[in-house]
């Protein structure tokens, strides 16, 4: 994939590069491991993102924005938004022991960055306060429904998930059991009973 990237291509680099910093963090993640990773060379690299490697793990982390407003569609269109939001917790458990060390990009993003970089970290932090905002929705048109018993107000839940979120992929590092994660994740969403 040597020379300039096209439309198609700069996704696929993209997503191979967000893998990269997944799994490395922005600041342990070299030009090298760039270019090894994505196929492509420094001055593609360069070329494609003028802002060097903080562009590219910006359009990474927009990347994972795209993914949130998929499964936020997903969400409006459910008659049953709250199981969604249930499976889609739950289903981090089964995920395999690599995803399981990696945990969650954004989150792991505001850890990394506070104090080192205010832009990147604000960036991922906006991402996370979007999916609060989505998840308070959600639960609001339950409560509304009649669907959920707890009493406690849709904003203050959709900001639970988001804390619920953020241990998920602390403890999925420490305990990458997937019985002994179905039983916390259970645990915590009873929140949405």
């Amino acid at each position: 994939m040597k020379g300039r990237p096209n439309i198609h291509q700069d996704k696929e680099l993209i997503l191979k590069a967000q893998e990269v910093f997944w799994k490395r963090g922005y600041n342990a993640t070299s030009l090298s491991d760039l270019t090894s990773a994505t196929g492509a060379g420094a001055g593609s690299l360069y070329n494609t993102f003028k802002g060097g490697k903080k562009e590219l793990f910006q359009k990474a982390l927009q990347q994972r924005r795209q993914e949130l407003e998929a499964f936020k569609q997903t969400l409006e269109n459910s008659d049953t938004p709250v199981s969604v939001i249930k499976k889609f917790f739950l289903e981090i458990a089964n995920a395999d022991g690599e995803a399981h060390q990696k945990g969650c990009i954004v989150a792991n993003t505001i850890v990394e960055m506070t104090f080192v970089d205010a832009e990147l970290q604000s960036e991922a932090a906006q991402i996370l306060q979007d999916t609060e905002r989505m998840y308070t929705m959600a639960i609001a048109k339950a409560q509304k429904k009649g669907v959920m018993t707890a009493k406690v107000p849709a904003n203050t839940l959709g900001k639970a998930l988001v804390t619920i979120w953020c241990g998920i992929n602390s403890i999925r590092r420490i305990y990458p059991d997937k019985k002994l994660l179905r039983e916390q994740i259970q645990l915590q969403l009873r929140i949405l009973d």
